[in-house]
């Protein structure tokens, strides 16, 4: 994706391995495909997965809403990943559990 809009950085941390990696969400600009009823919008995960499906809305904001919940597709990965700022703190607030 060459345009984004908006990005966030994070470290995930491998439960299983305890391997530290820095990674990048980048969200890009919604758009309507030719012929499609539905809005498009791209999302990336930098260091984590090659590619990601664009998310799908009934129109433009919809599919950026839903491609910049982060927080609801890092809960997803909780089993396997640790989520942390780059200042080192905790991404999600553990005491909320």
């Amino acid at each position: 994706m060459s345009q984004f809009i908006a990005e966030r950085k994070l470290i995930a941390v491998r439960r299983d391995t305890g391997e530290r990696k820095e990674v990048t969400y980048r969200v890009g600009v919604p758009y309507w495909a030719s012929g499609e009823d539905f809005a498009s919008c791209p999302a990336e995960f930098e260091g984590m997965f090659s590619e990601l499906t664009d998310s799908k809305g009934i129109d433009e904001l919809q599919a950026l809403n839903l491609a910049s919940d982060l927080d609801g597709f890092l809960v997803k990965l909780q089993g396997k990943y640790e989520f942390y700022w780059l200042s080192g703190e905790p991404y999600f607030d553990e005491s909320a559990k």
